[in-house]
């Protein structure tokens, strides 16, 4: 049995997603970044952390990767122009909407407030619509990311333009709206929601 260390209301949510979705048994241990819960398998401190045989793995779409790949599902296979389309979908929505997302939480209130640039984030807004309609160019016209099947980026797109709408970055491109709207609908997703 796997387990997840990390609250729903961070990058854990990707991976309790995923495990719901592929219906495999998990325990949730519900810690906040820093916790010495999360220290004692992450030195940074960072969630999520996935526990499997003992071994811990970190980083989320790490833990995606693994999961997909090991339960054979949510991806396609390695060395196909299906995996490799899908792995430059998730290269994009990493550098341009999670980036951009992760940047404006830290200069809102990860980092010292000294340090903080509230002005950023007006910049990254602008990012981040641009990003949008960069997106909606590459993807299928299928009801996921990459078509008719859901895969690993569908798991940090819906992450994220959810994350983008708590923040205030507003989601401007009505494909991802009604996209949104149905991913959330998800049995899975609202199982591990309310985790």
């Amino acid at each position: 049995m796997y387990t997840v260390i990390g609250t729903s209301k961070s990058r854990s949510m990707r991976v309790l997603w995923m495990l719901e979705e592929l219906g495999q048994p998990y325990k949730h241990i519900k810690a906040n970044p820093h916790n010495e819960d999360v220290i004692e398998f992450n030195p940074a401190g960072k969630v999520p952390v996935l526990i499997d045989d003992g071994t811990p793995i970190t980083d989320s779409t790490a833990i995606l990767t693994y999961l997909a790949d090991r339960h054979g599902d949510f991806t396609y296979p390695a060395g196909t122009i299906d995996r490799a389309r899908q792995d430059s979908l998730t290269q994009f929505l990493l550098d341009e909407f999670d980036a951009a997302l992760w940047l404006a939480a830290r200069h809102s209130f990860v980092l010292p407030e000294e340090k903080r640039l509230g002005a950023i984030k007006n910049t990254l807004r602008w990012e981040f619509e641009r990003s949008q309609k960069t997106l909606v160019h590459r993807i299928g016209e299928g009801e996921f990311v990459m078509g008719d099947r859901m895969t690993v980026p569908d798991l940090i797109l819906t992450h994220c333009l959810t994350w983008a709408l708590s923040a205030k970055f507003p989601v401007v491109e009505h494909r991802l709206t009604t996209y949104l709207e149905r991913m959330r609908g998800r049995p899975a997703y609202l199982r591990a929601a309310n985790l």
